[in-house]
């Protein structure tokens, strides 16, 4: 008798369980604004712009098809908006104007991820630490100008899917909020204390290797 082919075998589902680590790079943008004692917003919101790139790493564990992990990155960015602004703390007259910078010089986050496994496919949200090297100026090279690093929030989601056994890409969505960095303008003689408010919405893409 002829005999029976056997049935072909399925391919196991994807396990996204393990250590990785990767590179990712996108854009930004989002508001700013500068402020002082007695005046809350001297210049009112003005938007912010830019890039970013850096590297990322993590850890997942799969229970079922839920995916819970932990994710942190670095990057160096290069988001900066800047406008006019009038008032008495830059021009005691009330009537010169004054240049207002801010930029966001690099992004870290320390993020707790939760997902759903379909095979090969993760969609997820994630959220937790931000902290943010701002820097702002009026005048940009007078004595109105230096630096903070901020810690704030983010919440976000995205997208990743498994290239091969060990590769996967994504695709992903943040919203960073720093609050208000108080008194920035202090490291010089004669500097006025400026307070300088920032908040950011970030899309990105993402390789990573799966150990």
């Amino acid at each position: 008798m002829p005999l029976k082919a056997p049935a072909p075998i399925a391919p196991a589902p994807y396990n996204w369980t393990g250590l990785y680590i990767g590179l990712e790079g996108g854009g930004g943008w989002g508001t700013s604004h500068h402020a002082s004692a007695g005046i809350p917003e001297f210049t009112g919101n003005f938007d912010v712009s830019g890039g970013l790139v850096g590297g990322t790493a993590g850890y997942d564990w799969q229970l079922g098809q839920a995916v819970f992990g932990i994710e942190g990155d670095a990057s160096y960015a290069w988001l900066r908006g800047s406008t006019r602004g009038i008032g008495p703390v830059f021009c005691p007259d009330g009537t010169t104007m004054a240049n207002c910078t801010t930029k966001l010089r690099g992004l870290e986050t320390l993020r707790l991820r939760a997902g759903y496994a379909l095979d090969r496919w993760l969609p997820y949200v994630t959220g937790g630490l931000a902290v943010g090297q701002i820097y702002g100026a009026s005048d940009p090279g007078s004595v109105n100008s230096g630096s903070a690093t901020r810690a704030g929030w983010t919440v976000g989601g995205g997208i990743e899917g498994a290239l091969a056994p060990h590769w996967t890409a994504k695709i992903e969505y943040l919203y960073a909020d720093f609050g208000t960095a108080d008194r920035l303008f202090v490291r010089q003689p004669g500097a006025f204390p400026f307070n300088v408010n920032f908040k950011t919405n970030i899309v990105r893409v993402g390789v990573n290797y799966r150990f």
